[in-house]
């Protein structure tokens, strides 16, 4: 029995076993290791220690790689063993050990990835919307990938809070108070000697806003005594009158629902609907701590704090705190955002979603932070920078008429494409395809983002990112929507899957099957490491094409011999929740037909 409490990964039971071999042919076990291997037309593992040991050893590579093999004749996991020139070990998994590996994923939980040995605490900050502004494609990336890294955290058994920090302090604010007051002056809000209760409803809906704000904006840019005017409600607001600030209060509430209404249809949700109002309460005394102690001076009026290090190869600007009129700055409010979170939550890691142009701004509030003190010294910060979405012509996605488009546009847009495909398919009822081309769409947006590396910018290329063919989610899919309904017709048929059972593989496509469904536990912990969905989306695709594979070279419901058959379908049955487990860690899920 191999069964142990703890799910290795199947390369670690692979690499004992190696180092056990140099150990016995006398070598250091420290050059065990094992790999998958990259010609896989030759062997599915190698390990080509035999080479770095030829230096210390002061022999060739081969004769230690022959010396090892002998070593491993009669091994529990491995099976055709061979020193190849120059000095590979190559080596194939034993069928019996397999079986009994992937059997025990079923059984194990999380189909064997282990919690890490610390829950640490991670604040993770990835919305950034702006409180009054409908949310846009920009706001995509930040939503799609930082809701992936929570699951992903999360599974590996971490409490991870996600902040959707809110732009909900600035200009804009002063800008839709400045444009209300134009239409309607006569609200009491605007009214410096109103002593009473303000209205519980807002004086305006959330498509007045979207259509206010733009509006605002635009005009502003014009009217220089309007902008003026924007910049003092601005100013008024955030040093507290009444009636501006039961407005703003108006302007968060009927935002925030519509922005969860729009995050909700991403399949996207936050645990903290802060915003960098949130943070004000904490400036004066942070800003008095780093002149107390020395931290921060004056550089042409301006409150600094000096950033650079020796080491630098690029100049570091210093991190700006207050400007010289005394206004806080994005740089002060991410500080004390920081502060907060210390004093409230104690992270032991805060990780920030953003636009990789960005950089240079949290590497310089990090620096600052460290410090000052804001946080302690083994608090870890974290930024994780993302490239832009652009259209086909390699320029950022813009609308037909060459606006910054809606989000809700773009997923209504992918919806109506998806509905099309099913609807041609007619296997759906038409109540039943509505519901399915939204979950149908949402993969393909969202493995669209996915699969590519966070940090590059990628094509939004509706047409490839719908099909139901190649590296995309409908495709995942449509294979998850395939072995489900095979495991289905076999209940149906009266078959118990209590008793299937993974048993050894019959055919090399079983055996391909088995072998990448037993990378899972690698991946899952590769992709934890690294913070790299692209990394599951890359598993689970070629997990996809091996099924697809061994679907159309195996009779499976017809096949006679009912042991085979069992472990068919014990096999299927791990597949589907490995995809499944998998795309629910992507942030979507799988209809039951398409």
């Amino acid at each position: 029995e191999i069964r142990t409490k703890e799910m290795k990964k199947l390369v670690d039971f692979l690499e004992e076993e190696m180092k056990a071999a140099f150990e016995k042919a006398g070598y250091d076990p420290n050059f065990a290791k094992v790999t998958v291997s990259n010609r896989p037309d030759l062997c599915e593992y190698q390990c080509n220690g035999a080479m770095a040991a030829a230096k210390t050893y002061h022999k060739a590579p081969m004769i230690i790689a022959g010396d090892v093999a002998v070593h491993l004749e009669g091994s529990e996991a491995l099976e055709d063993v061979q020193a190849v020139n120059p000095g590979f070990i190559n080596m194939k998994v034993k069928k019996e050990f397999l079986g009994s590996y992937t059997q025990e994923m079923r059984e194990a939980n999380q189909l064997g990835v282990e919690h890490d040995s610390q829950k640490r605490c991670i604040i993770l900050d990835y919305g950034g919307a702006n409180v009054a502004k409908p949310l846009h494609v920009g706001h995509l990336r930040s939503a799609i990938i930082g809701e992936c890294l929570k699951r992903i955290l999360r599974f590996k058994g971490h409490e991870v809070i996600g902040d959707v920090h809110l732009g909900d302090w600035g200009y804009q604010m002063g800008l839709v108070i400045t444009e209300l007051r134009k239409r309607n002056p006569e609200l009491v809000y605007f009214d410096e000697q109103y002593e009473g209760e303000y209205p519980e409803e807002a004086p305006f809906t959330i498509n007045d806003l979207e259509e206010i704000y733009p509006y605002a904006s635009a005009y502003a840019k014009e009217h220089e005594d309007y902008k003026e005017e924007a910049l003092a409600a601005t100013f008024e607001l955030q040093n507290g009158r009444k009636g501006y600030r039961a407005l703003w209060k108006h302007i968060m509430r009927v935002s925030i629902a519509d922005l969860k209404r729009n995050y909700e249809n991403l399949n996207v949700t936050f645990d903290l609907w802060k915003g960098e109002a949130d943070a004000q309460p904490y400036i004066p005394d942070m800003v008095k701590m780093m002149k107390e102690k020395g931290f921060a001076h004056l550089d042409q009026g301006a409150l600094v704090v000096d950033v650079k290090e020796e080491t630098d190869t690029k100049e570091i600007p210093p991190c700006m705190i207050l400007k010289s009129d005394g206004a806080a700055l994005y740089d002060t409010t991410d500080l004390a955002t920081l502060v907060e979170r210390e004093k409230l939550y104690h992270p032991d890691e805060v990780i920030y979603m953003t636009d990789k142009r960005q950089e240079l701004h949290f590497v310089q509030v990090f620096r600052c932070a460290k410090k000052t003190g804001i946080v302690p010294e083994d608090t870890k910060l974290t930024f994780i920078g993302f490239g832009t979405m652009n259209g086909k012509d390699g320029k950022p996605f813009k609308t037909r008429a060459g606006g910054v488009m809606r989000l809700s546009d773009l997923i209504h847009g992918i919806n109506e494409e998806m509905y099309k495909k099913i609807a041609e398919n007619r296997t759906v009822a038409p109540e039943e395809a509505e519901k399915t081309a939204q979950m149908v769409g949402l993969a393909a947006l969202k493995y669209g983002d996915l699969s590519n590396q966070a940090a590059k910018d990628y094509v939004f290329d509706l047409d490839k990112f719908a099909s139901f063919e190649g590296n995309t989610g409908p495709y995942i899919l449509y294979t998850i929507v395939r072995i489900k309904s095979i495991l289905n017709k076999y209940k149906e048929n009266g078959g118990d899957m209590a008793e299937c059972r993974i048993s050894e593989p019959h055919s090399e496509s079983e055996r391909g099957l088995m072998l990448e469904a037993a990378k899972f536990t690698a991946v899952m912990e590769q992709a934890y490491e690294e913070l790299a969905p692209h990394k599951i989306c890359g598993y689970i695709f070629d997990l996809a094409n091996s099924f697809n594979r061994f679907y159309h070279e195996n009779r499976i419901l017809g096949e006679e011999d009912k042991e085979k058959q069992q472990g068919y379908l014990a096999l299927l049955d791990l597949v589907k929740d490995i995809l499944m487990t998998s795309i629910g860690l992507l942030g979507f899920e799988a209809p039951e037909r398409m």
